[in-house]
């Protein structure tokens, strides 16, 4: 994912921070424990297609 577009993207939820997953392809919101994936490029940037994380995966 382009650095500059992570700069300019938050979530929607929080207006927090995101951090790029590339791994599992998501953007992460710890304030908001939700994890938004990006498909073919394009984040998808909406509460309800969002997974909720667990404790673990915040921890990691």
């Amino acid at each position: 994912m382009d650095t500059k577009l992570l700069e300019l993207l938050v979530c929607p939820v929080t207006k927090g921070p995101l951090e790029f997953k590339r791994d599992t392809q998501e953007l992460v919101s710890r304030s908001a424990r939700l994890a938004y994936p990006v498909r073919d490029g394009i984040p998808v940037l909406l509460e309800n297609e969002a997974r909720t994380l667990s404790d673990a995966e915040l921890e990691a």
